[in-house]
């Protein structure tokens, strides 16, 4: 168990020196979230009724997942370019735990969401998003995200560890993360009250 902890450690440290060397596909993850959240706040949000509280308000945990969902896809690339260029290998004829090489890429992506989270918050605060959530409940948040985030990263394992090729990889994540990633907002009521939905996609409505 030592052994494990402290490989996955070492690897840890070698993925995140990656993300630091390269911060825009953190920036990258974070956009399209970001995107979203002014597209629908600013041009959707007027004709939406989310009742006494505002939209942002409504919409943010929703954008939250859907940023978790965008990062993951990071993962799954940096574990194929480790199992393509035979790096995977040679680590595995080396005395460490093999559940060490993915804790360390896992890990990693918990870490670079956890900042694209940061930075989607941090703009859904200049729109106005408020919360009289205390510290109990904002740290049940984080770890729920922390949570979500471990579950969707072992999802894009897959993808990157059976692709045979580059290409290959963003459509094998396709399948793993459609089952979040488009529920997430459409048709689902993190975009909008379930009353508002036509009646043919309601019972479709998370």
């Amino acid at each position: 168990m030592t052994t494990v902890i402290s490989d996955s450690t070492v690897l840890f440290n070698r993925s995140l020196r990656h993300i630091l060397r390269s911060p825009d596909t953190i920036i990258t993850t974070a956009v399209t979230p970001i995107a979203m959240l002014l597209l629908f706040v600013y041009v959707f949000g007027g004709a939406i009724d989310v009742g006494a509280g505002s939209y942002v308000n409504y919409l943010l945990p929703g954008i939250l997942l859907i940023t978790v969902a965008s990062g993951i896809a990071y993962t799954a690339f940096r574990l194929f370019t480790d199992v393509s260029t035979g790096l995977f290998e040679r680590f595995q004829s080396m005395p460490i735990a093999r559940s060490a090489l993915l804790w360390g890429h896992v890990l990693t992506s918990v870490v670079a969401n956890l900042v694209s989270l940061a930075l989607v918050i941090g703009v859904a605060l200049l729109m106005g998003f408020r919360t009289s959530a205390g510290i109990g409940a904002w740290l049940a948040i984080i770890g729920l995200l922390v949570l979500f985030t471990l579950a969707l990263t072992w999802l894009a394992v897959i993808p990157g560890l059976t692709a045979k090729s580059v290409d290959g990889v963003p459509n094998r994540l396709r399948i793993c993360s459609s089952v979040t990633t488009s529920p997430a907002l459409n048709p689902s009521s993190p975009a909008m009250p379930l009353p508002t939905h036509t009646p043919g996609d309601s019972p479709l409505a998370l």
